[in-house]
């Protein structure tokens, strides 16, 4: 046996191949769960009936009117349940509900002979409602102190102690949005009974065993009885590790019920209304610095909108924790952070699992602070990395911590920042409504499941008489290239070529009690379980050899296909021959491999331990460009180094790189989740439903120019062939977008100008980020303080927006539309001004639905919201208090 992160000669681990899909899914000839629905016969389709309540009980429910409908079939209700009636591991999502806890909440499902059928049967259920009182946002669950799950702490040393004596302490607010997944290929089931009554379902899922495991309950049968396969997904990103189970429970309590096989997909509003999102954090911090700008406390709270159950909010909540400091040392911590019950859709994994809404809470915190301490933003944040020997506040050591600051010189030296930062402020001298931002952030993201009993995995190797290889594993597929590096793994294991390497779908029966193709771990897990099963094969195949070559076995090398020994030059042996011979032998040919990750413990209820077998580090440059009439803005440049050890494949993890850079961008700049948070009819319905009014990132939301350099000499030990995950860390990357917009909106007022930038920074948010900053540098007696001159915003039921000012200052109109967009009038000479009341305020009123009230007074910026997803009234009010300092003459608290 060899170890783990040990290459052989002429490894095909490290070759740049193509995604083993590719050519199938650019040719379209490449299956999914959907297509194979069509090469069943008998199949019934299922529709959902959704609630048009954001709560409600179920008083009444008459499925007898679908029945009559031409082409119905079934009418599935909570009655049907032969067993559990719950979707979830945590036994808080029942699968046919008697109190809906959403709007869109399904109730019952029919099913039909063909699609429409089920719609139309769907639309004849008469369902009878008793509406409830709601919660929809952050702040209304925080004020009615709606609940649930666990509130864990992570702390070290004494923060509020560092904080009385700190110089320099400053304080805030922080709400960020959600993401939706938006996959391509949206959940889908197919499930069918054969004549022995074993259930087998195909799913688009990202945990086949746990999909097993919750139809085996619904259907009160045991695991054996149901057999799960993936084929491949279109697309996961954490959508489809919790979310699938009910989906396919409903498919396969169809087919037992009519002995015909049942098609569940979702078409795209039911996904979007259905399914959960990434889950949106509320931050309340404190922080204090020395006068040489190092961290020295962080006290916050911060709070996790999880829906209208648990799902996976506790352990995305525990890893935003340990990733709030991202990669900083700070020396006292004491974060709590619980979960909040709102209804809406329970929200679930998604890439990067709460780690980026952890490590966004410290990046904004930083970005913000600064301009306060007078340090250049990069400046403050590489004072901060951590240092050899240093650990981080729930006590696991950082691991080659000094990669942060060569990966960081490295994307500072490649990516000329320091001439761009004096380009880009010669650029903002020259043009007074254009400015440019440039910014660096950091990367620092733990890699293993924060549940230590996740991390292991299985495989089953087949080796054929021919040679030819079959592999099983219990990762799954869903575009990231898992497959491909597994195929190589083999092929490398076993000194064969990759043609001779073939993999079968993930199936439960071919492989149990797997985990969750997620946390970043697909390729560690079940690439050491591959590799352990080729590591048995080839040492029963080295005896043969051995044997035919006159030789030890341990001096039998397997390259290429070729089987030889150690200085053989003129005699070789072909794999298949040594594998027929191994037959002929009675030698075995397959075998079961598995590994599970060493050095781990994690105390969940002390926050305590080393959760993470080791960190992945990286670092980004971004270069942006603000128009200050509309706050559009541009991506001009991105350059990354990023830290996946020795790579498995260099071009999926460059592709995985690029893509989590992009999807990143998305979720902190343009992806707008958007509740009717009114008390009408419609409270509770998702406005941003469907592509056309939720934005999604594309070719024209890409840098212009996009760099992506691999860290060199990153070999990482006790890793299979010594490589580093890349799922999940690159999402982060994108951090340094947001922070150029802040930069490029900074640049708008006089230096040292503090900017609050909401999360997501959409054109609308940077323009109101932008004019804030804009308003900082106007004197005061350029303030137009007349009754008329001031500026009234009028804003409609469906959240446009409309600012219109006196005719005769030059004044602009601003008029926004739902997704963002802005169209700006100007004065001739092309400089809008800002009109204000008599008392120097500008007021801004919007609708329900999420707009923001502005009020700047004085230099005094107040943001709040009426029931939407904007922050409490008073988040980002500045404000400076003196006080009596213990370990300082003087110190201040600054809210920002």
């Amino acid at each position: 046996m060899t170890s783990l992160a040990e290459r052989p000669v002429n490894p095909k681990v490290g070759e740049s191949v193509t995604h083993e899909s590719a050519a199938p899914h650019v040719t379209g000839t490449a299956l999914y769960t959907d297509d194979l629905a069509f090469r069943a016969a008998g199949v019934l389709h299922a529709w959902p009936v959704q609630a048009p309540h954001a709560h409600a009980r179920v008083t009444a429910l008459r499925p007898a009117p679908a029945l009559q409908v031409p082409g119905v079939v079934r009418v599935l209700t909570a009655d049907d349940v032969p067993g559990v009636n719950d979707a979830g591991t945590k036994h808080d999502e029942p699968l046919f509900p008697t109190e809906v806890m959403y709007y869109g909440h399904a109730v019952c499902w029919v099913l039909g002979e063909t699609l429409e059928a089920a719609r139309l049967g769907a639309e004849a259920v008469e369902v009878e409602y008793e509406p409830l009182p709601s919660i929809l946002t952050l702040t209304e669950a925080i004020e009615a102190n709606s609940f649930q799950g666990n509130q864990p702490t992570v702390s070290r040393g004494d923060a509020a102690a560092a904080l009385a004596a700190a110089p320099r302490r400053l304080s805030g607010e922080f709400e960020l949005g959600g993401q939706e997944h938006f996959y391509l290929e949206t959940h889908a089931s197919l499930a069918h009974v054969d004549e022995s009554g074993q259930i087998f379902i195909q799913s688009s899922t990202q945990h086949p065993s746990e999909t097993q495991e919750i139809v085996a309950h619904v259907l009160g049968l045991h695991s054996h009885d149901v057999t799960v396969q993936c084929l491949r997904m279109g697309g996961g990103f954490g959508g489809k590790e919790m979310q699938p189970h009910g989906l396919a429970a409903v498919a396969a309590l169809g087919a037992v019920l009519t002995g015909r096989p049942v098609r569940m997909r979702l078409n795209r509003t039911q996904d979007m209304t259905m399914t959960g999102k990434r889950h949106p954090f509320h931050a309340r911090w404190e922080v204090g610095f020395d006068d040489d700008g190092h961290l020295l406390a962080l006290q916050a709270t911060i709070t996790a909108d999880g829906g209208w159950s648990l799902d996976l909010s506790e352990p995305v909540l525990a890893r935003a924790l340990c990733h709030i400091d991202n990669a900083y040392f700070i020396p006292n911590v004491e974060v709590h952070g619980r979960i909040a019950r709102t209804n809406k859709t329970s929200q679930t994994a998604f890439r990067g699992f709460g780690g980026p809404q952890g490590m966004l809470v410290i990046e904004d915190i930083l970005g913000r602070c600064a301009p306060v301490l007078g340090i250049d933003p990069g400046e403050l944040r590489r004072r901060n990395f951590y240092e050899p020997g240093q650990t981080t506040p729930y006590g696991q050591p950082v691991r080659h911590a000094e990669r942060l600051r060569d990966v960081w010189d490295q994307v500072v030296a490649r990516s000329d920042y320091e001439d761009r930062r004096k380009a880009v402020a010669e650029f903002n001298a020259r043009h007074p409504h254009l400015k440019r931002g440039i910014a660096v952030t950091p990367v620092k993201f733990g890699i293993s499941f924060n549940f230590t009993a996740f991390n292991q995995a299985g495989a089953l190797v087949h080796v054929y008489k021919d040679g030819s290889v079959l592999i099983n594993h219990g990762g799954t597929e869903m575009g990231q290239g898992l497959h491909t590096k597994m195929r190589q793994v083999a092929a490398t294991a076993l000194g064969v070529t990759l043609d001779h390497v073939r993999l079968a779908p993930t199936r439960t029966d071919k492989v149990p009690n797997t985990s969750a193709t997620a946390a970043s771990s697909g390729a560690d897990l079940n690439g050491g379980a591959i590799k352990n099963a080729c590591d048995q094969i080839r040492a029963r195949l080295a005896e043969v050899a051995a044997r035919k070559l006159n030789i030890h076995p341990d001096d039998v090398r397997f390259v290429d296909g070729r089987v030889t020994g150690i200085g053989f030059h003129d005699s070789d042996l072909s794999f298949e021959e040594v594998a027929s011979a191994a037959y002929f032998q009675r030698i075995p040919l397959f075998a079961a491999g598995y590994y599970r990750t060493p050095g781990l413990h994690w105390d969940s209820a002390r926050m305590q331990g080393e959760p993470f077998k080791y960190f992945s580090y990286g670092a980004s440059v971004s270069e942006v460009e603000v128009d200050g009439f509309t706050g559009a803005y541009r991506f001009l440049r991105t350059d990354i180094v990023h830290d996946v050890g020795d790579s498995l494949s260099p071009l999926i993890d460059v592709g995985q790189i690029e893509g989590g850079f992009v999807q990143g961008a998305g979720w902190l700049t343009l992806e707008e989740l958007r509740w009717d948070t009114s008390d009408g009819k419609g409270r509770g319905r998702l406005a941003t439903q469907a592509a056309s009014t939720y934005k999604l990132p594309s070719f024209s939301e890409m840098p212009e120019e996009l760099n992506v350099h691999l860290y060199e000499r990153a070999t990482e030990t006790g890793v299979v062939y010594g490589s580093k995950a890349v799922g999940e860390p690159p999402l982060m990357l994108a951090f340094s977008v947001r922070e150029a917009l802040r930069a490029a909106a900074a640049a708008f007022g006089p230096e040292g100008t503090v900017v609050e930038l909401p999360s997501p920074a959409t054109p609308e948010a940077v323009f109101w980020a932008l004019d804030g900053a804009r308003s900082a540098a106007a004197p005061a007696e350029q303030v137009d303080a007349s009754g008329d001159g001031g500026r009234r915003v009028a804003a409609s039921d469906d959240g446009s927006r409309e600012t219109a000012a006196s005719h005769d200052d030059g004044a602009r109109r601003v008029a926004a539309s739902h997704n963002g967009d802005q169209e700006v009038a100007a004065s001739e000479n092309g400089a809008p001004e800002v009109a204000a009341s008599q008392n120097g305020a500008r007021d801004v009123a919007a609708s329900h639905d999420g707009a923001r009230e502005v009020a700047a007074a004085n230099g005094t910026i107040r943001r709040g919201a009426a029931h939407g997803g904007a922050s409490s009234a008073g988040n980002g009010e500045s404000r400076e208090t003196p006080t009596a300092s213990a370990g300082a003459d003087t110190e201040e608290t600054v809210g920002i």
